[in-house]
């Protein structure tokens, strides 16, 4: 393998030089030589947009920190055919590192990059409990990936994403292992990974810790002028750490998400662990609702919720005047829950939740139900021990 030494075409490691051009004529000379390994050592590189391509290896040694411009005008859109960015969430589509139907191309090495999040924050806008307000201005996201074909990320930090950290739109046989995400908690809607009408996809011995939802599985109809499927997801072997949701799957508007596992996980202090969610806000314009959703499997996990947060740890719901194609077949079993609100299954008028079973698995919150299931059929239960001890009630004297 041919490597290229990102200082051999000018880059510098000082936090201030703009390396965009030094690092993306690497990236472009080893592309044209046939692929190889672009090298980063130690050391603060600043850059904005760079475009990786196929057979490209970007790898970061350690003490090596790529680090995003802060500011917008070194960031570039994502323009690809099928791809309808004017919808783009967070009107949103700009990334430092994007790929556009390439092959082979991988982020690997115990490096971090950093996406330079508070920079696109304003302080002042803080709340009481240090939280700042959403910019009125789109802000980047740090990995966006469209149309890829064999995708690695390994090993690498990704810090501090000012939106969704990592984007993968449309992607096959990908595979992301032993990565860390980590997001300030005082951002907005700095998602870990969201994988999009993707196909064939692993996530693996990884740690997140994030604002927003950890993992997200989802099929933006929306996004795209073909069919959107996302399918064959397998996540095992991660932390989660959010203080929104886990893990997301699916929104109202969306096309078919099936066949995904997620197994040997520890979701930890999130107000959902687990969230099949679609209520009206979520839908697209002039639709009542299109996601097909099923074959869904949740088993060997520890849910460890909030107590005195009445939220549910695992939220299967459909609003009311939504009329989802499918939502069906999902199981949830080996699994230890504790929470402040229930389990909920519930379906709308509109939209029967089919085939849902819980085996195996042990509920312990303080509030009033354990698992509350509404408009389904099929629920079965199996080996679940429920526990739903709320807080003595003080005697007077």
């Amino acid at each position: 393998m041919f490597t290229y030494n990102i200082m051999d075409f000018g880059a510098v490691a000082d936090g201030k030089f703009k390396n965009t051009q030094a690092i993306q004529n690497a990236i472009d000379a080893c592309h044209q030589a046939g692929g190889g390994m672009v090298l980063c050592g130690p050391g603060s590189f600043l850059t904005g947009s760079l475009a990786l391509k196929s057979n490209v290896e970007l790898h970061l040694m350690p003490g090596c920190r790529i680090v995003g411009s802060p500011s917008l005008d070194d960031y570039e859109d994502l323009v690809a055919p099928g791809f309808i960015g004017n919808n783009g969430p967070e009107k949103s589509i700009t990334s430092l590192i994007r790929a556009i139907e390439a092959e082979n191309i991988a982020i690997t090495g115990p490096g971090e990059i950093n996406g330079s999040g508070l920079a696109f924050y304003d302080a002042r806008s803080a709340d009481a409990s240090g939280k700042m307000s959403k910019p009125p201005t789109p802000r980047p996201r740090i990995v966006m990936f469209y149309k890829c074909r064999h995708v690695l990320l390994e090993d690498t930090s990704f810090i501090d994403s000012p939106c969704w950290t990592c984007w993968l739109m449309k992607c096959q046989e990908v595979n992301v292992h032993r990565v860390n995400i980590r997001g300030d908690r005082r951002m907005r809607n700095n998602d870990g990974i969201d994988i999009d009408s993707c196909r064939n996809v692993t996530v693996s011995d990884s740690f997140f810790d994030t604002e927003d939802d950890c993992l997200v599985v989802r099929a933006i109809q929306q996004m795209y002028d073909t069919p959107a499927v996302c399918e064959n997801i397998t996540v095992n072997n991660c932390v989660l750490d959010s203080e929104c949701k886990g893990i997301l799957i699916g929104c109202p508007g969306d096309g078919v998400i099936r066949n995904c596992t997620f197994s040997n996980l520890v979701i930890n202090n999130a107000a959902k662990g687990i969230a099949i969610e679609h209520p009206k806000c979520y839908l697209p314009k002039g639709s009542r609702g299109s996601a097909d959703i099923h074959d869904i499997m949740f088993s060997n996990m520890t849910i460890n919720c909030s107590l005195r947060d009445p939220k549910n740890p695992i939220r299967v719901y459909v609003e009311e005047g939504v009329e989802l194609k499918r939502l069906a077949n999902l199981s949830f079993s080996n699994m230890r829950i504790k929470s402040g609100g229930p389990c909920l299954v519930q379906g709308s008028r509109e939209t029967t939740i089919q085939n849902v079973s819980f085996s195996n698995v042990e509920i312990e919150t303080s509030g009033e139900d354990a698992v509350i299931c509404r408009n389904c059929q099929g629920v079965k239960f199996a080996n679940v021990n429920l526990s739903n001890q709320t807080e003595p009630i003080p005697r007077v004297k």
